[in-house]
C-alpha cells in the first residue's frame, strides 16, 4: 500500500466515528518515498507563464495530479494584507496552479488556510478568493477552515511531538501541493514550505514555538506535499510573518518548484543571503530524511 492510499483509507476510517482513533505515521515511511532532489527555478513578470515553464521541467502538472484526484492547494492566506505587502502567497500563483490541476482532470480542488487574522478579511484582501472566483469553476472550493474537521494523529518517533491534530481535508487529499510565500519570520528566521504546513494543523500552535525546528519536522512527517511551489515573486525581508510596510518588501519575480520540500526550503533560504543550515526546521527535516538540504547535492536548473 502506498502512502497516498494509506492516508486516505485511514482518514476515511477515522471519519466514520465521533471519537476518531489515533493513527500512526512513521518518518521512515516518508523517507523511503523521497524523490530525487531536482529543483527548477526562474524569473519572469508573468507568473502564469513562468509557473507553466517551471512545471514542464518536472514533467508537467500531470506528473502530480491524476484524473479524478481530489487536490488540495495550500497557500499562505494567514494575514489581512494586500498582494503588495508580501505576507500571503500571490493570487496569480495560486490560481494558475488551480487551473493546471483542473486541466489535468482533478475532480475537485480545495484551497484553504488556518488564518491568523480574521479569515474572511484574509481570504478577500489577499486577493486569493477573488482570483479563484473569477475562474468560475464549481470544482474549485476556497473554503474557510471548519474546526470540526481536525482529527488526532499519533506521530511515531517524533522529535518534539508525539501527537497533534490535522485537518481531515489535507489528510484525505489524493494530491497535496504546498504553495508558501517566502518571507522573514521573527521566531523561526524564515517561513517557507515546512512552516506553511502549520496552516493545516489544529490546537494551540503557539506551543510549537518552544521547539520550532523539531516540531515543524514532526508535522511534516504527516503532511508531505507531492509538490512544493515557493512564491518568491516578492519577499518580505523584515517584520515577518505579518509585515505591512512596503519598504520591507523586495521584488524578485522568482518562483521555484520541487518535489523535495527540504530542497525547496534550502534553496529559498539563499534568496535572503542565508544558509540552509541556519534554519532549524530545514536541519531537523533533513536529519529525519524528509529531503536534501545540501545545495551541492540538489540538481538546480534555472529557466
Amino acid at each position: 500500500m502506498n502512502r497516498r492510499t494509506f492516508l486516505k483509507q485511514v482518514a476515511l476510517w477515522s471519519a466514520g466515528t465521533s471519537l476518531a482513533p489515533l493513527f500512526t505515521i512513521s518518518p521512515e515511511l516518508l523517507a523511503s518515498e523521497r524523490a530525487a532532489p531536482l529543483l527548477i527555478t526562474g524569473t519572469g513578470t508573468s507568473y502564469h507563464e513562468l509557473l507553466q515553464m517551471l512545471l514542464a521541467k518536472l514533467g508537467g502538472i500531470q506528473n502530480f495530479v491524476n484524473a479524478g484526484d481530489k487536490v488540495v492547494i495550500k497557500p499562505n492566506i494567514g494575514w489581512d494584507r494586500n498582494v503588495d505587502q508580501a505576507a500571503n502567497t500571490h493570487p496569480q500563483v495560486v490560481s494558475t496552479l488551480v487551473e493546471m490541476a483542473l486541466d489535468a482532470g482533478a475532480k475537485e480542488v480545495k484551497v484553504f488556510d488556518r488564518t491568523c487574522n480574521e479569515q474572511r478579511r484574509c481570504y478577500v484582501n489577499s486577493g486569493i478568493q477573488p482570483a479563484l472566483k473569477r475562474l468560475g469553476d464549481k470544482r474549485v472550493k476556497c473554503e474557510h477552515i471548519d474546526r470540526r474537521k481536525f482529527v488526532p494523529v499519533t506521530i511515531k518517533n517524533g522529535l518534539a511531538l508525539s501527537e497533534w491534530s490535522f485537518y481531515r481535508d489535507a489528510l484525505e487529499a489524493d494530491c497535496y501541493i504546498n504553495v508558501p510565500v517566502a518571507k522573514h519570520h521573527g521566531l523561526s528566521g524564515l517561513t517557507l514550505g515546512l512552516k506553511n504546513t502549520m496552516g493545516v494543523i489544529g490546537g494551540n500552535r503557539g506551543r510549537l514555538h518552544h521547539e520550532m525546528g523539531n516540531s515543524l519536522a514532526d508535522i511534516n512527517t504527516v503532511i508531505k506535499p507531492a509538490l512544493t511551489v515557493i512564491d518568491a515573486s516578492r519577499i518580505l525581508l523584515r517584520n515577518g510573518p505579518q509585515g505591512g510596510r512596503l519598504k520591507d518588501v523586495k521584488q524578485l519575480d522568482r518562483l521555484l518548484v520541487s518535489s523535495d520540500p527540504v530542497a525547496a526550503d534550502a534553496y529559498a533560504t539563499t534568496l535572503f543571503n542565508m544558509r540552509p543550515e541556519e534554519i532549524d526546521s530545514t536541519r531537523a527535516a533533513h536529519r529525519i530524511g524528509l529531503g536534501e538540504m545540501d545545495l551541492a547535492k540538489i540538481r538546480i536548473e534555472e529557466v
